[in-house]
């Protein structure tokens, strides 16, 4: 399935030169950046080289009128601190800040542009106004080097413009006691993403209004093929579902309003299967493989956190609970002969079944059992039917989140690991996860800070680009799994 909710970025580089500079210096270094980032994509290269802030209108002017949705502001020499710094207020979306490194010890003389120094300036001038920027963690290179730090912005830039034009819709309140998906929407408002809440009803209200839509047959076909026949073993119930998928999808257009880019965070039970007559997970998993996340249980820092997943990574996400460890049995017949992985190391990330199924070792249409005992007596499944599970495909992960505290404070979580290719066992869209120094991560991050059961999956090592958004967006608090050896502030030396 194709992403279509996710931000094209096109990003352009603007060189600018301290006038008392040879301009041809930093405009050849463009040119030179603009060759090697080739390998990556394309580059749009601003024409006009900002020595003032005369220049600088023309450039951002010249960066609008190419569609250039992200920017590059080269230093090819000292460069002019305050219109370089104009550049980024001038220009309305995510710019990158980098400076040129002197090529060659044969030749500086005319060939020095002291890029090194006036990124310093530049800096300092960035913070005088209050303008966020992106610096690499070292931002200083030859045009190989710089072509490398661009490719990383791109990413981080998708990021930014599609938090920037997305709206959270949501269905009905946390279920009962789930009082971890209850979360301040202040801070969201604060990171410009819009909320839209809804009733449940509202919800089953456009359900039903859908009964016998011309494009079910469409969709129930689409599925069948999805799922195959070993996946399938419920066709009947492909008509609800397909009925719902165009529900949200519909609403999702309808009331998207001023926005681009559409999350769900959806309550889908008690009630849920009840009302509806089977739950929603395998329609969310569908949903999600579009780029669209459709959180559990009205989980709304799930659905923010699934979303910047998606723009990272440029793929399929899950949202998972931080469910149950695995037992020592399990441990030392299939993963201590195999890894280097402690047994406090791993455990399992489960849900029931939204995880999509391109992610999947093997996957297809089941039940949700733990509904079926209270909903339907563990009798003959029916209105339960409708989870997606099979064993999570081993590969590299990261974990991670980001959360509103109680008193509405966004602090974060990162953590790279990977799920390991041993059998689970177990029910619902599962996988053994392995992160080093899970155990005092998990003690010393996820329960003295309070973070919730729901962790977002990005199918990849991630890290580095979303510690730098998190960084971008301002967020003080961002925790990851220290190595061994490296303390947490309340982590008791002696233990």
């Amino acid at each position: 399935m194709s992403m279509n909710n996710l931000p094209k970025v096109k990003c352009g580089i603007i060189s600018v030169s301290r006038d008392c500079f040879i301009i041809s210096l930093s405009e050849n270094r463009r040119k030179a950046i603009v060759d090697a980032y080739a390998k990556y994509g394309t580059l749009y290269e601003v024409k006009k080289t900002v020595e003032n802030e005369t220049d600088m209108l023309a450039a951002v002017d010249e960066a609008k009128k190419a569609g250039c949705n992200a920017l590059v502001v080269f230093l090819g020499n000292f460069g002019p601190e305050t219109p370089e710094t104009l550049i980024a207020q001038n220009f309305d979306g995510p710019v990158m800040f980098a400076a040129a490194a002197e090529e060659t010890g044969k030749n500086l003389i005319n060939g020095r542009g002291d890029a090194y120094c006036g990124m310093l300036n530049c800096s300092y001038n960035l913070g005088l106004r209050k303008i966020k920027a992106f610096i690499p963690e070292y931002p200083v290179g030859t045009a190989g080097d710089l072509a490398d730090m661009i490719a990383e912005f791109q990413p981080v830039a998708r990021t930014l413009l599609g938090l920037k034009g997305l709206k959270i819709i949501t269905f009905g309140p946390r279920p009962q006691d789930f009082f971890a998906c209850n979360a301040p929407i202040k801070p969201l408002y604060d990171l410009g993403v819009e909320v839209e809440e809804n009733s449940e009803l509202d919800l089953l209200v456009s359900y039903r209004a859908h009964k016998g839509d011309k494009r079910i047959p469409s969709v129930i076909e689409d599925m069948a093929e999805e799922l195959g026949k070993e996946g399938n073993p419920y066709p009947d119930l492909l008509e609800r579902m397909a009925q719902y998928e165009l529900t949200l999808l519909d609403w999702m257009e309808a009331h998207k309003g001023a926005r681009k880019y559409v999350a769900f965070a959806n309550k889908c039970w008690p009630a849920f299967p009840t009302e509806f007559g089977f739950e929603p997970c395998y329609v969310n998993s569908r949903m999600v493989s579009r780029g669209i996340p459709v959180a559990c249980e009205v989980d709304i820092y799930g659905a923010l956190s699934e979303y910047i997943g998606l723009c990272v990574s440029g793929d399929a996400v899950t949202l998972l609970d931080i469910n149950n460890s695995v037992p020592k049995d399990l441990y030392e017949e299939n993963i201590k002969p195999k890894t280097s992985y402690q047994l406090e190391d791993t455990f399992m990330g489960f849900h029931c079944g939204n995880t999509p199924l391109c992610k999947l070792k093997k996957g297809g249409v089941k039940y949700q059992l733990i509904q079926n005992r209270l909903l339907e007596n563990g009798g003959t499944p029916d209105i339960t039917r409708g989870t997606l599970e099979g064993d999570i495909a081993a590969g590299d992960i990261t974990f991670f989140r980001l959360q509103s505290t109680a008193a509405g404070e966004l602090r974060s979580y990162i953590a790279q690991g990977e799920v390991l290719p041993a059998a689970t066992n177990s029910f619902g869209g599962i996988g053994i996860f392995a992160i080093p120094e899970m155990g005092r991560f998990y003690r010393h991050v996820l329960i003295a800070k309070q973070y919730p059961h729901h962790g977002a999956v990005a199918f990849g090592h991630f890290g580095k680009a979303l510690y730098d958004i998190f960084q971008y967006l301002g967020i003080k608090d961002i925790a990851f799994n220290q190595p061994k050896g490296m303390l947490y502030p309340d982590e008791n030396p002696f233990a």
